[in-house]
């Protein structure tokens, strides 16, 4: 059985080991990416601090970050929180999206590698990065070349463990029998299922690899609160999205009557309740919802608590079938392309 977080108040149950040999983490993490303020508009510096020691005070200890998240500022603000609290936090964070003068490419080779673990150590102030993932592999470097080299980071105490996202069965398997890779990071909620489909669950299963699930919120669709493009910021990622563009918003919103009916029956939120969906399919998933508001940082740690029935669980299923959602999960340009 997994060992118990016993930290104070709100999150309380059985911790969620990343990899065979990984750490052991609250069963749900921490996305830091919308405090960079790029994404989903402006944010507060000071209040995502807070909302950090918050969940650090309340026993979440899966920090997520990247590289990218803000051309650096992301793991900046990250690090600065976490003075003087380095012990309590499983910083991941991420490399190999490369961005300059309008340009967006990947960079997964050896140099690269070796050149941003450099660089977000010094952003993050730390010694070692707990969990370094490989955002996105390149279409030209081996798999074995990159993760190669990062075992050399692991083996000079740079890195801890190493993470892969969004990458394909077989390059798992070809990554992981270079070193072991502690966990896959990929989009997983109600309304994003691909990695059951393509089989990177199946493969994480059978080499004992965790998923940690981004987006596990749907980008906030699932908690109800996104019912027109109106309310969110002219810089808000959302507005190129497929999902929340004219037409496929409309026929979105037409799934969540049975989420919120769950939720209803159990008194809590529709966002709770799509949290409480992704931890239910299995102990080796850690959902990491992004939040920079206190209150929303609460109700996703309450939703650790919240069990499901058999027959929540098949309706949502059945409801929020791969086939019913409409639009893509990101816009054509930077849609990730699984290697």
């Amino acid at each position: 059985m997994a060992p118990e977080t016993t930290s104070p108040g709100r999150l309380v149950g059985p911790a969620r080991r990343l990899g065979a040999d990984g750490p052991a983490v609250g069963p749900i993490g921490l996305g830091c990416m919308g405090m960079s303020g790029e994404f989903y508009g402006p944010a507060d510096d000071a209040q995502s601090v807070r909302v950090i020691h918050s969940a650090l005070d309340s026993g979440v200890t899966l920090l997520d970050t990247a590289d990218m998240y803000g051309s650096g500022r992301n793991e900046e603000l990250v690090g600065r929180a976490l003075r003087g609290r380095r012990d309590e936090a499983v910083i991941a964070t991420k490399f190999g999206i490369r961005r300059a003068d309008g340009r967006r490419w990947n960079d997964s080779s050896p140099a690269y590698a070796r050149a941003a673990c450099e660089a977000s150590l010094r952003r993050l102030g730390v010694e070692a990065i707990d969990l370094y993932y490989v955002h996105r592999l390149d279409t030209v470097t081996p798999v074995e070349e990159t993760v190669g080299e990062l075992a050399r980071l692991v083996q000079e105490g740079k890195v801890r463990h190493i993470g892969l996202s969004e990458v394909s069965a077989l390059n798992l398997r070809r990554a992981h029998a270079v070193h072991p890779i502690a966990a896959v990071q990929s989009e997983f909620s109600l309304w994003t299922r691909n990695v059951v489909d393509d089989g990177v669950l199946a493969a994480c299963r059978e080499l004992g690899i965790a998923l940690v699930a981004y987006s596990p919120l749907g980008r906030g669709f699932l908690t109800g609160t996104v019912r027109s493009t109106d309310t969110l910021h002219e810089t808000d990622f959302r507005l190129g999205n497929p999902r929340f563009a004219e037409g496929g918003l409309e026929a979105n919103l037409a799934l969540l009557p049975t989420l919120e009916k769950a939720a209803a029956a159990h008194g809590v939120t529709a966002g709770q309740v799509a949290l409480a969906w992704v931890l239910a399919q299995g102990e080796d998933i850690v959902p990491i919802p992004g939040t920079r508001r206190l209150p929303y940082l609460e109700q996703n740690i309450a939703a650790a608590r919240l069990e499901l029935t058999a027959e929540d669980l098949a309706a949502l299923d059945r409801v929020f079938a791969p086939d019913a959602v409409t639009g893509e999960r990101y816009p054509a340009p930077i849609m990730p392309v699984t290697r």
